[in-house]
């Protein structure tokens, strides 16, 4: 090579994986991976893992829904509005 090192990208489907303003249920998401990692891949382990990721889906998709149908842009809320809106509601939803 000519003294330059290639830098290894992202995909642009994962970097929006990872985007916190994109993928409200990131922490969920990452969760759920590491449970299956620590408990050598056992689905029963981590069902409950599953299942706020699931309901986190579930929450998020019927707020973008909902802001859509109100003619509110983006549908998906940033993560400091998600934040609020969380905020505001005193417990987590899912």
């Amino acid at each position: 090579m000519d003294g330059k090192e290639k830098t290894l990208r992202m995909p642009m489907v994962m970097r929006r994986l990872r985007d916190p303003d994109i993928n409200p249920c990131l922490s969920e998401s990452d969760a759920s991976t590491r449970c299956m990692a620590e408990n050598n891949y056992d689905k029963e382990s981590c069902s409950s893992h599953f299942l706020k990721y699931k309901n986190c889906r579930k929450f998020w998709n019927s707020v973008m829904i909902q802001r859509r149908q109100n003619g509110v842009k983006p549908p998906m809320p940033t993560a400091a509005e998600r934040d609020e809106i969380l905020g505001a509601m005193g417990k987590m939803p899912y």
